[in-house]
């Protein structure tokens, strides 16, 4: 029931959410984003991308990320960084410090089929909405994100959790860079973005599970808990023979070759991991008697010979320009690519192809990475300002002008 005795209707809050046909599987499925910075909006953005109907709670300072910038976008959103994590997403403005402003999202949550939440442990059971005893009596069908650092409980239950930090706490930083440098932090941050598809695959196997049950549930997903996932092949290394693993730099720890070169006009990433692709690279090199040297019989031994091998290989692509060299590799069937810059890679014809990279007059920005056959995603809107759809999503529910004046003269909206 999420109609209350003033007639405020909670389910009217997500007003397309029952007409919002042809935008993909989760049309018609309310989510609410009460997340902040990356892991959580990017959850509810994919979401979103398959249809989904999205409300984003900001606060009065709202998301950070607004702020993190230059650049900058001028469509009010604030930064690129905030941008690329909260398209296709309504927006309003709640001070969840206040009375009112609980109260609005008590409706919310009552009509909701998600949450996404990413607060410090213990903050919404402080403002009276604990899941474990709250929330799931009032809406059971609710299936109930929550994303942490390192989860609530346990010798570090509760502390903070930043990509970077867990990155470092994690081991990953520990197995990238050279290994004559410093341990280095991965250049896009991953944890987040790994957390985030998985919180994706959880929310998704609780709806399956709720067709069945009828009962939502508690997706627990932690930064730790994506990090450590992550770690092939280092971990199985390390469980199978023992030994800690070491950074190797642009190098596979046990493939040989798998690393990047220096080509004639840049860097070109080059793989031959079984016999057949190292004999195919080789001949296409002009050197097929490597494949017959006893040092490089294998990958065992190729790995053993890796400096005398990587020194005759490197000799041979300096020479050679990579637009003419990738694709005679990509032909004999050996894995090789450009080291393109993030321009490059957004420009390329394939991405486009693919629709990973949209111009549009509405948007600009990559594309929906997941398609269906047969079902269509939905076409990204831009990130839109701060609170902006406050005053139709409170109408929609139910509340008279009346009273959104006096929620907003309250400061319920955290408006400056």
């Amino acid at each position: 029931m999420t109609t209350d005795r003033t007639g405020i209707d909670g389910r009217a809050a997500w007003r397309a959410a029952d007409t919002a046909t042809g935008n993909g599987v989760l049309s018609g499925v309310r989510v609410l984003d009460l997340s902040r910075v990356l892991a959580g909006p990017y959850t509810a953005q994919m979401l979103a991308d398959q249809g989904a109907e999205v409300i984003k709670v900001e606060g009065p300072g709202g998301d950070e990320t607004r702020s993190w910038g230059p650049p900058f976008v001028d469509d009010g959103a604030g930064s690129a960084y905030y941008a690329g994590l909260n398209h296709s997403k309504e927006n309003i403005g709640l001070d969840l410090r206040t009375n009112g402003g609980r109260e609005v999202l008590a409706h919310l949550l009552d009509a909701a089929d998600v949450v996404v939440e990413n607060f410090k442990a213990g903050t919404m059971a402080r403002w009276g909405f604990d899941y474990e005893t709250v929330l799931v009596e009032r809406n059971p069908r609710l299936v109930y994100c929550r994303i942490t650092g390192f989860g609530v409980d346990g010798p570090m239950g509760g502390l903070p959790g930043y990509d970077a930090v867990l990155q470092s706490f994690g081991g990953l930083m520990s197995v990238n860079g050279y290994s004559d440098g410093n341990p280095l932090r991965v250049g896009v941050p991953i944890v987040d973005i790994v957390t985030a598809g998985h919180a994706v695959n959880g929310i998704l196997l609780a709806l399956l599970e709720r067709e069945r049950s009828g009962r939502g549930q508690l997706i627990d997903m932690t930064l730790l808990d994506s990090v450590i996932s992550i770690l092939h092949p280092h971990a199985a290394n390390w469980v199978a023979g023992g030994q800690v693993p070491q950074r190797t730099g642009d190098f596979h720890p046990t493939v040989v070759p798998y690393q990047v070169f220096r080509a004639a006009d840049g860097d070109l990433f080059v793989s031959a991991a079984n016999n057949r692709q190292f004999r195919s690279l080789v001949a296409a090199l002009g050197v097929p008697g490597l494949a017959d040297d006893p040092r490089f019989a294998d990958n065992g031994q190729r790995h053993a010979h890796r400096e005398d091998l990587v020194a005759i290989l490197a000799e041979r692509i300096a020479t050679r320009r990579r637009a003419e060299l990738a694709p005679l590799l990509e032909r004999a069937g050996v894995a090789a690519a450009a080291v393109n810059t993030v321009d490059e890679a957004l420009r390329a014809e394939q991405t486009r192809h693919r629709g990973l990279f949209l111009e549009t007059e509405e948007y600009r920005g990559v594309g929906v990475p997941l398609k269906l056959s047969r079902s269509p995603h939905r076409s990204p809107r831009p990130a839109v300002p701060r609170g902006v759809d406050t005053t139709a999503v409170l109408r929609a529910m139910g509340y008279s002008g009346e009273r959104i004046d006096t929620l907003r003269a309250a400061g319920i909206f955290g408006d400056s």
